[in-house]
């Protein structure tokens, strides 16, 4: 029996004050995050056995953890075109120095009038969804509640026995509604694609709240001509599972961070020889695109993703952007609050099809460009990171109960047969540049 205790996820909103934290009895300790006037700066988990946490205490944990991203934004040095986890300079990826931060007069000021952006363009939002009306009712009234509203919200429904998701949008005004009877999410991102208006194009997922600021931040990410590609910050909407808690701390931190990241020429030449990390670059559930991107690089690989290869449609995009001398840029004030899969069947089969359509992307991608660090990465780096993860399960007398160790494992092994199948599929279908109501319903419902 599992003795795993939720984690409470708190909000502190810094402007307003810094609280005295006390334990609870239900949750084993506390992710909080911190921000200021909307801006996300940090987050910590702090344990039950550190609480209760005077407004003092929690002062100085606050400082050390809003530093880098606060001292990213407002000096030139830290790390701009890297990642940590893949950094062959280090030196490139030093935090701005404490001291440095707080000799500036009123440096959290500064933050926010450097975040106080002019926008640019009109912006569609397409959320694709199959067979999960609830969630995405929760998804839609977030998307209503931003501080800008975006020219258009559309939601691509891809399951097309199903009445339940007209029914919701029906519901909601303002709302377009397309059904995209082939399956498949690259599929159904492509038709919401072919009928939005904007300059800019955003995605997220139905299981997902956004932030009120949420377009507006993805918005300035677009601060370059040359950024093709904007990704935003994943934080968990809960923490009440153990599986959720485990996607979080495996999948869902390390590479997305509170600072912002550019990736360029340099980033994609210094990491080609062993397979360009373009799936540490972002989450799906949380881009956005120039219009013309989708005619630079083309469109959304229709044999990726969900009810396809079963992921990596996102990563493979940006890495046809990179290779293509364009910019993709990770900010970070872009946030979306995503609910884990709760349960871990859900968790491993999550992490089942995460794998098949990683190895299937490789692929694709040395396909493309015939780039040798995609087969390096699925012949050497995979094969000796899941021997090591072996080896580990070996010396722990193979507990493998909670891990998706297997799951992911079988996964790459499916990608590969995926894509022999597969490889001969076109790429992208191509679709008229105005709806074809043969192959769509569209219903926009006025307010």
């Amino acid at each position: 029996m599992s003795t795993f205790a939720p984690w409470k996820v708190l909000h502190i909103e810094l402007s307003e004050g810094i609280p005295t934290l006390t334990a609870e009895p239900k949750y084993q300790g506390i992710y909080v995050v911190f921000w200021w006037y909307g801006i996300p700066l940090g987050h910590q988990e702090i344990s039950a056995a550190q609480l209760p946490m005077p407004a003092t205490q929690l002062a100085n944990l606050v400082v050390q953890t809003i530093t880098p991203a606060v001292g990213d934004r407002l000096f030139f040095h830290g790390f701009k075109e890297s990642l940590p986890v893949i950094s062959e300079n280090p030196s490139r990826d030093k935090p701005p120095e404490f001291q440095a931060l707080v000799a500036l007069p009123q440096p959290l000021k500064r933050l926010q009038e450097r975040c106080s952006q002019p926008l640019s363009g009109s912006i569609s939002v397409i959320v694709c969804t199959r067979n999960r009306p609830e969630q995405l009712a929760q998804c839609l009234r977030s998307l209503q509640a931003l501080c800008q509203p975006p020219k258009q919200i559309i939601v691509v429904d891809n399951a097309p026995a199903d009445d339940s998701t007209r029914q919701v949008v029906a519901q909601i005004p303002g709302i377009e509604y397309v059904l995209e009877p082939r399956p498949g999410l690259s599929v159904a991102r492509n038709t919401g694609i072919r009928h939005s208006i904007g300059d800019i194009i955003a995605f997220t997922d139905d299981d997902v709240l956004v932030h009120p600021d949420w377009i507006t931040r993805l918005q300035q990410g677009f601060y370059d001509p040359k950024v093709m590609a904007v990704m935003g910050l994943m934080l968990p909407a809960e923490l009440e599972t153990e599986a959720q808690f485990i996607f979080h701390k495996s999948s869902g931190g390390p590479s997305w961070g509170y600072r912002a990241l550019t990736f360029g020429t340099h980033f994609f030449e210094e990491t080609k020889h062993q397979g360009v990390p373009v799936w540490l670059m972002g989450a799906g559930a949380n881009m956005a695109f120039r219009r013309n991107a989708f005619e630079l690089v083309g469109y959304f690989d229709e044999r990726l993703g969900a009810g396809a290869s079963g992921c990596s449609e996102d990563s493979e995009f940006w890495y046809r952007v990179l290779a293509e001398g364009w910019l993709c840029r990770y900010e970070p004030t872009a946030v979306i609050f995503h609910y884990h899969r709760s349960d871990l069947d859900s968790l491993k089969h999550q992490m089942y099809q995460y794998m098949r359509g990683h190895v299937t992307a490789l692929f694709v991608q040395f396909a493309n460009y015939k780039h040798w660090g995609n087969l390096y990465r699925l012949l050497i780096a995979l094969p000796k990171y899941y021997a090591t993860r072996l080896l580990q399960e070996v010396k722990r007398g193979f507990a493998l109960r909670h891990s998706s160790l297997l799951s992911e494992i079988v996964g790459c092994v499916s990608g590969v047969k995926f894509y022999i199948d597969n490889r001969k599929t076109p790429a992208w279908h191509s679709l008229p540049s105005t709806p074809n109501h043969n192959l769509t319903d569209k219903i926009k419902v006025k307010a």
